[in-house]
């Protein structure tokens, strides 16, 4: 048996939002532009604030800093492609970089998942037992988690990537999103 991939894919096309007329395509594309910049910004502001404020150096905030961190990556992951379909026209993305994206967006998301649980976790401890939440949840602790939800989170989203690249794309290759996902590459 042939090794790799015997797909006569050499790239996906994304058609975005299903249904948007074309007249709208520089109006999103400069909203999502604007999104995109207000969450760099927004997110760059944070981690100014946490790196200049000691007072910030606690768990929760540590948390918060994860979070800031995923956000940031998702989005640029996600968003420039997005924007360069609607702005530049430009729907078209090769056939492993469709497969590093579908990795991160999965990776990102899972990540993403793991600090919402940690801020969950804080809060619970906080309010359900506030009289050793200073002992239970350490700075170090909180790194310790921190780092494990980040470590933990690549297995799930490369066992996607190395189960869906060898498939045999022969069929269409239209994506119907935004960006490449599991599904979005295994259904077409």
């Amino acid at each position: 048996m042939p090794e790799g991939n015997l797909s006569t894919v050499t790239e996906f096309v994304l058609t975005g939002f299903p249904g948007l007329h074309p007249q709208y395509h520089g109006l999103v594309s400069a909203v999502l532009f604007l999104v995109y910049f207000l969450t760099l910004m927004g997110n760059a502001i944070i981690i100014f604030l946490f790196v200049t404020d000691c007072s910030l150096h606690k768990p929760v905030y540590y948390i918060i800093l994860n979070l800031t961190v995923c956000d940031t990556l998702f989005s640029t992951t996600t968003l420039p492609k997005i924007i360069s379909k609607y702005w530049f026209h430009s729907g078209t993305i090769s056939f492993t970089a469709c497969f590093v994206q579908m990795y991160f967006v999965h990776y990102f998301g899972t990540v993403n998942s793991y600090i919402l649980f940690l801020m969950a976790l804080d809060r619970y401890l906080a309010i359900c037992h506030s009289l050793r939440y200073s002992l239970i949840l350490q700075n170090s602790t909180i790194f310790i988690l921190s780092s494990l939800g980040w470590i933990v989170a690549k297995a799930g989203p490369l066992m996607l990537v190395i189960r869906a690249y060898p498939l045999p794309y022969c069929a269409s290759n239209i994506i119907s999103h935004c960006y490449c996902d599991h599904i979005g590459i295994t259904v077409t």
